[in-house]
């Protein structure tokens, strides 16, 4: 089986902020794999089915987005997964606004999502989908921008950006990571 991560803060203040994005990725698996994403299991909304084949559990943490490992490490340790079964969904500021990236490994940057995963699993070398919402302004504290939202032009790019990132966890299913990273870390372009 393998664990499919989209990070983010639940509640309907949060909802579609920046920090967001990787709940917004596993809905869209959700809806487009119809897999019931309504079960709270591991401190978290689960749900599980089958994408390109393989048997997937959806997961978004409860935990909020600062203690993210919890939920993860507990769903791992219960059904024995390695960090080869694991797909985490993140956003990124870090990256151009709108693109989609995979990563085999990697630091956390910092994104505290990321630094409480690392910390629950002892190690950073696993696959993730890193999503671009754009810098910071200079004038923003990091954590207000985070948890902003996205102006409506914005909007659009990153439904775009939601649609690509399903994607590419699919691929990764169904091709392994070295194909999808092949395939999905170009450039977006207007054109997508």
């Amino acid at each position: 089986m393998f664990l499919i991560v989209g990070l983010g803060n639940p509640g309907k203040e949060y909802d579609k902020t920046r920090h967001n994005v990787g709940y917004d990725v596993v809905d869209r698996l959700a809806a487009t794999n119809s897999i019931k994403v309504d079960r709270i299991k591991f401190k978290a909304l689960t749900g599980e089915g089958t994408i390109a084949g393989k048997r997937v559990m959806l997961m978004k943490p409860l935990t909020y987005m600062n203690n993210s490992g919890i939920a993860l490490r507990e769903a791992m340790e219960y059904y024995k997964l390695s960090v080869e079964d694991l797909v985490v969904i993140v956003d990124d500021i870090d990256i151009e606004f709108g693109t989609t990236r995979i990563r085999k490994k990697g630091s956390a940057g910092s994104h505290n999502g990321m630094k409480s995963i690392i910390y629950h699993l002892k190690r950073d070398d696993f696959t993730r989908i890193k999503l671009g919402i754009g810098k910071k302004p200079p004038e923003w504290d990091l954590a207000d921008f985070v948890l902003s939202r996205f102006s409506t032009d914005e909007r659009r790019e990153v439904d775009k950006m939601v649609i690509k990132a399903a994607e590419a966890v699919e691929a990764i299913l169904k091709d392994g990571i070295d194909a999808a990273m092949n395939s999905f870390n170009i450039k977006n372009t207007a054109q997508d």
